[in-house]
């Protein structure tokens, strides 16, 4: 079984456009008015919409922590604040916005994980 996470917006080309080019995700599927975008194991989609939904948040782990820091000097500018070890959890993130406002987070595991999901 697998799912995918929908979320509405008014910006849908420049998403498109965005989580392609930039964050490295792959068009898994394009209906049109909505598309559905694959990064690793998680599929998410945008459709077009009058109202976008922003209180959300879309987290990107990588296998390195070098990762999150090439993916920091890349959104640099979009970032909140620079990467950093969470001492809540064992992570090394940062949180940024995307190009409509929505929070997006990239992050590495810093204990073990497994990687056959």
């Amino acid at each position: 079984m697998s799912g995918i996470v929908f979320f509405k917006t008014r910006k849908l080309e420049e998403l498109k456009t965005f989580y392609i080019k930039e964050v490295g995700a792959s068009m898994w599927m394009d209906q049109g008015d909505c598309v559905i975008l694959r990064f690793g194991n998680l599929l998410f989609g945008f459709c077009q919409r009058d109202k976008a939904d922003l209180d959300a948040l879309i987290t990107f782990f990588y296998e390195k922590k070098e990762d999150v820091d090439g993916a920091y000097k890349k959104f640099k500018d979009a970032a909140v604040s620079p990467p950093k070890m969470n001492p809540n959890y064992p992570i090394y993130n940062f949180f940024a916005k995307d190009p409509e406002g929505r929070n997006i987070e990239f992050q590495y595991f810093t204990g073990p994980i497994d990687w056959k999901f």
